[in-house]
């Protein structure tokens, strides 16, 4: 009686660590499977745009004081293709195994990228105030001020954001069909309405 009792406690014991161990190798294969995925996902999210500027430089040299000036003008004509983009591959997030949690910890910055094309129409100078070097510089600092500041008045980020958001929902529906948990500063994300209806998961 005695031997079939520490046969069924053996076989008992047997069956409890094997099922530990299943277990422990099951959370191993998911982890490794979501970091995987973290990594394969897209590593750029590109939004395009073009847009168009017309420029008026205008600069005068004095030469005797105010009394006589030499001037100089161009109208420049602007055309810039415009992205912008989400490098994925600096995206900071922990995989934590004992609580099936997968925390992210910083979102990538979003990158603008500008490459105008200018056009220069009635470009007028005096002998004693040439067009130089400067004067393009100048010409291109202004408009590319300009340009970035209409870029990020534009759809073009809110498309570019919405695009990173549609790259986290494929982390989300991963974490949850594998019964782990995604959270972002604290706070679970339970559905893809929280996710794109949140703000807080844009780059501060």
């Amino acid at each position: 009686m005695a031997g079939a009792v520490l046969a069924l406690a053996s076989v008992l014991i047997y069956k409890s660590c094997t099922d530990y161990t299943a277990d422990k190798g099951i959370l191993k294969e998911n982890s490794m499977l979501i970091q995987q995925q973290l990594q394969n996902v897209s590593k750029l999210i590109v939004t395009e745009g073009h847009f168009a500027e017309v420029y008026t430089y205008a600069d005068s040299k004095e030469l005797f004081g105010a009394l006589l000036t030499a001037d100089k003008k161009a109208l420049v004509v602007v055309n810039a293709k415009v992205s912008i983009a989400y490098d994925l591959s600096t995206l900071e997030y922990t995989v934590d195994e004992a609580t099936k949690t997968l925390v992210l910890d910083k979102l990538p910055e979003p990158e603008i990228n500008s490459n105008p094309d200018f056009e220069y129409y009635d470009v007028t100078a005096d002998y004693l105030n040439p067009f130089e070097a400067k004067d393009y510089n100048a010409i291109k600092k202004t408009v590319n001020a300009s340009l970035l500041k209409k870029i990020k008045a534009s759809s073009l980020t809110s498309n570019a954001q919405n695009r990173l958001l549609s790259e986290l929902s494929k982390i989300l529906v991963l974490t949850n069909s594998m019964g782990w948990t995604l959270v972002y500063k604290n706070k679970p994300i339970a559905n893809l309405e929280e996710l794109q209806a949140g703000d807080q998961l844009l780059v501060d």
